[in-house]
């Protein structure tokens, strides 16, 4: 629970040193659009999905006669890394690969070189962009409001979380330094409030206060949903790549694996080149795998779970305590610590523009 100084941290430094090199970022990636790659199968990547922008038919445009006077954004983390127990689980499935199947052919050919590599938990380069072009987003998306307020920052406590809101401030002030007629203060590097993740802590922007959530009754239904209709989708597909890759006798489980490396490759590559794992399945099979994804979300942390809307309700006091410029008052996961000083939690006059960064669950 502390206000950071960005430049400490190595992420932000790290893109000070290489920040000529995004200016090759991929055509498929912008700033406004997002990631725009086979938008048949990559935007069917469940939460592994770089971010892009959800085509409409309703117009975002403010509507005539109003005017935006206060926003709130509540952002993932960029594009990352498998965590612990994925990477080692990717890991092991392609030795088991390696060490079975005797030929590779067709588009199965470049698994037989394919070096597992991916790292664990941490941002990739690519999701460094991500966040400095969302910084970017942001401030030309709100420029009527951004020329006249610096905003408030805050971070939930894992560094890939505190990582990507240092990178948003800096596209935030790149686009800052590019508009002739900004009024708000250079105060950058601009301070981020980071609320712990550790055990026991009261943290809006995190589950797990809440014992009964994590490890109660209802704690598994979110992956009892998914088990449900991996049974039915996965096993002629796990049919058919041991029949490609014979010898592999890969499980219904390794065939998920093989799935997530997909998105997992993809956005390892600096400008989201396109994994070939991606092209072992069909245009039908990622619509499979995103429904396989969103039942985990919808029953594991959404309305879907009878305690997962209840994860919400102290943001949701926050996000009010906002808008009315009044106080939080309540017994949920706010920390009154941070939530009680104006410097940690700023209210009132001159407060318009928020940005908190946090999970996807």
């Amino acid at each position: 629970m502390s206000i950071l100084d960005p430049t400490i941290k190595g992420a932000y430094l790290r893109h000070h040193r290489i920040s000529g090199k995004f200016s090759d970022q991929s055509t498929c990636e912008d700033v406004e659009n997002g990631y725009q790659c086979q938008p048949e199968i990559s935007h069917y990547w469940g939460q592994y999905s770089p971010y892009f922008s959800i085509p409409s038919e309703i117009s975002a445009d403010v509507p005539t006669g109003c005017e935006v006077t206060f926003v709130q954004l509540l952002s993932r983390h960029g594009a990352r890394d498998p965590t612990v127990f994925k990477t080692i689980s990717y890991d092991n499935t392609i030795r088991q690969i390696h060490k079975n199947v005797r030929s590779f052919a067709g588009k199965y050919a470049f698994l037989q070189d394919y070096v597992y590599n991916l790292g664990a938990d941490q941002l990739t380069t690519f999701g460094e962009q991500e966040m400095v072009n969302s910084g970017i987003k942001f401030y030309n998306r709100y420029q009527s409001l951004s020329e006249q307020h610096s905003p408030f920052f805050r971070s939930s406590g894992q560094t890939r979380v505190v990582e990507s809101a240092q990178n948003f401030t800096q596209g935030y002030h790149q686009a800052w330094l590019a508009d002739p007629n900004t009024a708000a203060p250079d105060v950058f590097p601009y301070p981020i409030t980071v609320i712990s993740e550790s055990d026991g802590s009261n943290n809006t922007l995190s589950h797990g206060l809440c014992t009964d959530f994590e490890d109660g009754t209802d704690s598994s239904i979110g992956n009892d949903a998914q088990a449900k209709w991996v049974a039915i989708f996965a096993p002629p597909i796990t049919a058919r790549l041991n029949e490609n890759l014979p010898g592999a006798n890969l499980s219904v489980a390794q065939t998920i694996y093989m799935m997530d490396l997909c998105p997992f490759n993809t956005v390892a590559s600096d400008i989201g080149a396109i994994s070939p794992f991606c092209s072992l399945f069909s245009a039908l099979e990622w619509h499979q795998y995103d429904y396989y994804q969103s039942l985990g979300k919808y029953y594991g942390f959404g309305n879907g779970n009878p305690l997962g809307p209840t994860q919400g309700v102290g943001f949701t006091n926050e996000l009010i305590a906002r808008m009315t410029g009044k106080p939080v008052t309540d017994h949920t996961s706010v920390n009154h610590t941070l939530d009680g000083s104006n410097t940690t939690f700023p209210l009132g006059e001159g407060h318009v523009l928020y940005a908190d960064f946090s999970h996807d669950k």
